[in-house]
């Protein structure tokens, strides 16, 4: 019986992390381990419904298949289009926003809201009516004499407008370079200006460098989103037209609960997973070349 109690107790670490760990087991580790085998396979989301083949089929038809390939393309372009406009927009704004102007708390909050509403499904089904054919922005544009384009008509339009809507959440990347901008010391703009440096020049030389910790946070944490990005062009554009719009995440989608071929959703998945794992990685590998952090600096 001591001997049980003693065991207890010099594990009692064990068992106050035994619910997390259940937790992770059932809803992370189970189905990350098990769609990586259903990729191989030919398994159909149905009841009875068994595996008969296994393999690499499911891949090589992605890379044979012109309308997958062309959704990934355009993931890429959705991604490389929507983080630098986003985070280029939250600096720009959250360097405003450093400066003491009155109401500067008010502007703060405003400028946040868009990150945690322009997820929501409301949202989108708003920027949707907005950039209709005969929506409210062809109707601004109108009363001053310039014809609206086909905002969700036209491919190339689409795309920018889907993006536009990840641009407006640049909030959560806003505070985060807001905060990096308090934390540089005020001396050195004061040292710098003292020996006749501009404001550019302080911005390029001081502010870039010092807050590039923020920046290198906000571009991997922006892109493994952004390739991931689902409700926007779900609802706005349902993926047209002609597949404008169409991101791997919509495919992901319809292959697992519209077609119910789990195995090939699946396989999908991983390439996703590897696409996304191999840019933050190279993102790791290149922060040495621009990254700056303050022990760093201190040496």
């Amino acid at each position: 019986m001591k001997k049980t109690k003693k065991l207890i107790k010099n594990n009692i670490g064990f068992l106050y992390i035994l619910p997390w760990v259940i937790g992770f087991a059932a809803f992370k580790l189970y189905p990350f381990a098990s769609s990586f085998y259903y990729s191989f396979t030919d398994y159909i989301l149905r009841k009875g419904q068994a595996v008969t083949r296994y393999g690499l089929f499911n891949y090589q038809e992605f890379f044979t298949n012109k309308d997958m390939l062309k959704a990934f393309f355009v993931t890429f372009r959705y991604a490389f289009m929507t983080v630098p406009l986003k985070l280029l927009f939250a600096l720009f704004v959250a360097y405003i926003l450093s400066f003491k102007i009155k109401g500067v708390g008010l502007f703060r909050t405003a400028y946040y809201i868009p990150s945690i509403l322009g997820g929501s499904v409301a949202i989108a089904v708003l920027w949707s009516a907005l950039f209709q054919k005969q929506g409210i922005i062809n109707g601004i544009l109108g009363a001053v004499g310039i014809a609206g384009p086909s905002w969700l008509g036209d491919g190339n339009l689409a795309l920018f407008t889907i993006c536009l809507l990840r641009v407006w959440q640049f909030g959560s990347a806003m505070v985060i370079f807001l905060a990096a901008l308090k934390g540089i010391p005020t001396d050195l703009y004061e040292s710098a200006a003292i020996d006749g440096a501009g404001s550019a020049i302080r911005f390029a030389k001081i502010t870039v460098p010092l807050i590039t910790p923020s920046i290198f946070y906000n571009l991997v944490t922006q892109l493994v989103q952004a390739f991931q990005e689902f409700n926007g062009p779900y609802i706005i554009t349902k993926g047209g037209p002609n597949q404008a719009t169409t991101l791997i995440s919509l495919l992901i989608y319809g292959q697992a609960f519209q077609r119910f071929q789990m195995g090939m959703a699946s396989a999908m998945a991983w390439i996703l997973f590897v696409v996304v794992g191999a840019l933050s990685a190279i993102a790791f590998a290149s922060q040495k070349h621009w990254v700056y952090y303050a022990d760093e600096v201190a040496k």
